[in-house]
């Protein structure tokens, strides 16, 4: 693949995959600086990844992976952190157009923000459908401590809306 197409499919990837990076971005965001620099430093790994990317795994696992390693490690270590322009991409503020959902979806990403970083992508991922398996795949960890685990994020969650 010459450069120009792979910068096409790239594009075609990011555009496809562009409210997944946001979603998991906005879990880890502090405010809107940190959730555009969040962006901009998955969108680069993702971009340093897709040469070797070989589809052993499905597209949405690798891009959750990387999307979650990054904001992972971006909090990790603080002050190694490039100058960066921002990236043109629109990022949708809103998840939800209906208003009344949006108000529920507001409170549920405030619940889930306060939550550890392992809590807050497994609640992530399985907000997202993903199934069990897939989930284990993208964290790295067996699929009976993925449910195990989503059982007390979600007790947790329980716990939060009634105090």
């Amino acid at each position: 693949m010459n450069k120009e197409e792979l910068e096409k499919s790239f594009i075609a990837l990011v555009t496809e995959y562009q409210r997944v990076i946001y979603k998991v971005c906005y879990m880890y965001a502090t405010d809107e600086y940190t959730l555009e620099e969040l962006y901009q430093e998955t969108v680069i790994n993702l971009w340093k990844a897709f040469p070797q990317f070989k589809e052993h795994s499905r597209v949405s696992t690798w891009v959750y992976r990387i999307a979650m390693n990054t904001c992972i490690s971006y909090f990790r270590k603080p002050s190694i952190r490039p100058l960066t322009i921002p990236i043109t991409f629109h990022l949708e503020t809103t998840l939800v157009d209906e208003e009344g959902k949006n108000i529920y979806l507001r409170e549920l990403y405030r619940m889930i923000s306060q939550l550890g970083k392992l809590d807050r992508a497994l609640i992530l991922l399985w907000l997202e459908d993903k199934s069990y398996q897939e989930i284990a795949d993208i964290m790295g960890i067996s699929k009976g401590n993925v449910a195990v685990k989503i059982n007390r994020v979600k007790e947790k969650l329980k716990k939060m809306s009634n105090a």
